[in-house]
């Protein structure tokens, strides 16, 4: 029998944090060139977990019902029974409460906006019931890490973080379009909306693919507006492959023989984005955050 402790963690899935964590961070070294300083990288790093605790705590609440009707996802700590709504809503509560307490600790803009990030995790689980776009829910919703990140250690928006939103909202909506035809069948059966479901899979491929080229021009051009040093391009090069052969393995072998590798990959783009970001911001010489 696992522990409260293991049991909250498997229910929050911790090692998905490689696909927003290091987002949050770039978005708080590229805000200003240099060092942001001790104090809001722990805040920001506090906000991260408060903020993805509750989101998915939440996610799994209100899709409790449909998960234990799905094979896949039946033995998920709710359904099973492992642990019961009453902890998992105080659980989410006590993370809310964590993402406050973090806000109220960053920038004087933080103690107005932490609701933006609540309001988009009370919705997104709400999305898959009404419409196929919900993929790009989920996706800026994790986009609001790097640029909530960014207002963290500037105090003002640009569009610097506005791209950063965009970039990551593309990316993950790009690899949920993917990670939902593993469930295609099921959410025709329950009426349940997403991009496999509307158009197919092979179509569903393509627009993740195009996704995900939408969302390296965004970053991209993150680096060209800040004037970013020569390692910031060259680890969008690394980036671009990582998802350029993440997407055409999915292609020429088939999602059933790729399995969950392509989820691997996506974590690794998460990474690398981060470190070469952080390091081209350390090696910056002038102001970046009015870009």
């Amino acid at each position: 029998m696992k522990t409260k402790p293991a049991l909250f963690a498997r229910l929050i899935k911790v090692e998905h944090s490689v696909f927003a964590l290091p987002f949050a961070y770039a978005g708080a070294f590229l805000a200003r060139p240099g060092w942001p300083g001790w104090d809001n990288l722990i805040w920001i790093t506090v906000a991260m977990i408060g903020a993805r605790s509750a989101a998915m705590a939440l996610n799994r609440l209100v899709d409790a019902k449909i998960d234990a009707r799905n094979p896949r996802t039946a033995a998920r700590e709710l359904p099973a029974g492992h642990l019961r709504r009453g902890e998992v809503a105080l659980f989410t509560l006590v993370a809310v409460a964590v993402l406050v307490l973090a806000a109220f600790n960053l920038s004087p803009p933080c103690r107005y906006l932490w609701p933006i990030p609540v309001a988009a995790f009370v919705l997104y689980p709400y999305l898959k019931r009404f419409t196929a776009l919900c993929h790009y829910g989920l996706g800026l919703t994790d986009g609001l890490a790097p640029a909530a990140a960014w207002v963290a250690v500037s105090g003002h928006l640009s569009w610097s973080p506005v791209l950063l939103f965009l970039g990551v909202g593309l990316w993950v909506g790009g690899f949920d379009i993917i990670y939902a035809i593993f469930d295609v069948e099921f959410d025709r059966r329950e009426g349940i909306h997403s991009v496999p479901v509307a158009l197919g899979e092979r179509a569903a491929l393509r627009i993740a693919a195009l996704s995900h080229l939408a969302a390296l021009a965004a970053l991209f051009a993150v680096g060209f507006l800040l004037h970013l040093h020569l390692v910031y391009f060259a680890g969008m090069v690394v980036v671009s492959g990582l998802l350029a052969w993440s997407n055409l393995d999915i292609a020429r072998r088939g999602l059933d023989r790729v399995g969950m590798r392509f989820m691997t990959a996506n974590g690794v783009v998460g990474l690398v984005y981060g470190a070469v970001a952080v390091i081209a911001a350390l090696l910056a010489k002038g102001p970046s955050a009015g870009s």
